[in-house]
């Protein structure tokens, strides 16, 4: 008999450890973040420099992370070997992160709206779509909304 791990694919497995309550405020701000540039282009292109400028929850983490790690390791070597106990923690609590997508930041992160590479991705992958880098998109403009929904499903694929 064999014994098969299986562990959450790497794109949603944040999004499976965030309540839902978070990850519906999450998808609200994308939603209205494309409605809002569909009815204002011109303004696309500085949300776009925003959005390559956001952190989403890896970075978040890793900066956490290394910090943590670093101080620990520091106070550890110079005011009390305890502190060598923060690397040694932070350690599990990233592992754990990178095997189940949760670990103790994350439920504090998502509650602040950080984002996800690929939320982050969906965005900017609607916007470039009401923008016309893919081309023609859905209805004429005079249909914004319809044209919203066309620009966040093809950004979703």
């Amino acid at each position: 008999m064999t014994t098969a791990m299986t562990f959450p694919d790497t794109a949603t497995r944040v999004r499976r450890h965030t309540s839902d309550e978070d990850n519906a405020r999450i998808d609200h701000g994308i939603n209205s973040s494309v409605r809002y540039h569909a009815r204002h282009p011109d303004k696309i292109d500085a949300r776009l420099r925003e959005l390559d400028a956001e952190w989403d929850v890896e970075r978040w983490l890793e900066s956490y992370a290394g910090a943590a790690v670093l101080g620990g390791t520091l106070l550890g070597a110079f005011a009390d070997r305890r502190f060598l106990a923060l690397p040694a923690l932070v350690g599990a609590f990233v592992l754990q992160h990178a095997i189940q997508g949760w670990c103790v930041p994350v439920p504090a992160l998502r509650a602040m709206g950080i984002r996800t590479e690929r939320e982050i991705d969906t965005e900017r992958h609607a916007l470039k779509a009401l923008r016309g880098d893919y081309g023609p998109i859905g209805p004429g403009d005079h249909q914004r909304d319809d044209r919203v929904a066309h620009a966040l499903q093809a950004a979703r694929l």
